[in-house]
């Protein structure tokens, strides 16, 4: 059973509750944990680019309200231990309970800032973190601790998104212009929604060598949850765009319209975009 153990406070002057550029919602923890099954064949293919096995140690920054605590487990079993780390209580509150109703051994859940977490130096074999990165207005501060809590010898895994080239074919004007307006919004803060090819670098400048990367692109089939990602976050980023002088809400309504009739063509083909998985091992 998962148990939750002390939040921990950032010890850089930083708020434990960072800055998330996709808000705080019922809506926004649903698409997290649709997003847990939709890229959990990803991330297995990244946890075998670091060989966790079993009676491992392993944490997850970042991990919402589900992350990947499950494939975690299963791979570490039966005498490993997972940690699943999140700055939102909300979040960690459903991580608690998702490991609960699993029956997920040795997991423990805590709060705490991914930038600063307030955990020993060299606590984990691996050290992972999916959808994280692209978050942060300072990635390498959260490359820099995934460096210091990892063992020497031991690895770092981080998947995050390149969504530059997120495409549908044919092209569709209300399609391209709610995917302008969600690289502003989700920039508005510092976050950086092309941070994917970035990664490799960010863990050579944190110290890690034998650093690897594979870029994989993603297509949505009708009816995949993801085939509207693009149009979904841009509709929770409404207060934003609205804000921001962008569109207004009859517009937005509009277009939203306009390019969900263009994506229910069973024959347009979407691209949301590259997904990068790196990994980098620290020395011996």
């Amino acid at each position: 059973m998962a148990e939750s153990i002390p939040s921990a406070t950032g010890t850089n002057g930083h708020d434990a509750n960072a800055v998330y550029a996709l808000g705080s919602s019922l809506g926004e923890s649903a698409r997290l944990q649709r997003q847990a099954e939709e890229l959990a064949a990803d991330s297995e293919a990244l946890l075998d680019r670091v060989g966790l096995q079993s009676g491992q140690s392993v944490i997850d920054l970042g991990c919402g309200p589900r992350g990947i605590l499950d494939l975690l487990a299963d791979r570490v079993a039966p005498s490993g231990r997972v940690v699943g780390l999140d700055a939102d209580p909300a979040h960690t509150a459903m991580a608690a309970e998702f490991a609960a109703e699993r029956g997920l051994a040795g997991v423990q859940i805590m709060t705490a800032d991914a930038r600063s977490t307030g955990l020993p130096s060299g606590s984990f074999d691996v050290v992972h973190a999916r959808t994280l990165l692209t978050n942060v207005p300072e990635p390498a501060e959260v490359a820099a601790e995934m460096t210091r809590l990892v063992r020497p010898g031991g690895w770092v895994a981080s998947m995050e998104p390149d969504t530059e080239y997120g495409r549908c074919y044919p092209p569709h004007q209300a399609f391209d212009r709610l995917c302008e307006m969600f690289t502003v919004v989700f920039s508005r803060n510092g976050a950086d929604p092309w941070i994917g090819r970035r990664v490799p670098g960010l863990l050579r400048v944190a110290g890690l060598e034998d650093v690897g990367v594979e870029a994989r692109i993603q297509m949505y089939p009708l009816g995949n949850s993801r085939r509207t990602i693009r149009l979904d976050l841009v509709r929770s980023m409404l207060p934003q765009v609205v804000g921001m002088g962008l569109a207004n809400v009859a517009e937005l309504d509009e277009l939203d319209a306009a390019a969900r009739a263009h994506l229910d063509d069973p024959h347009t083909i979407v691209i949301s975009g590259l997904f990068f998985l790196a990994w980098g091992r620290k020395p011996a």
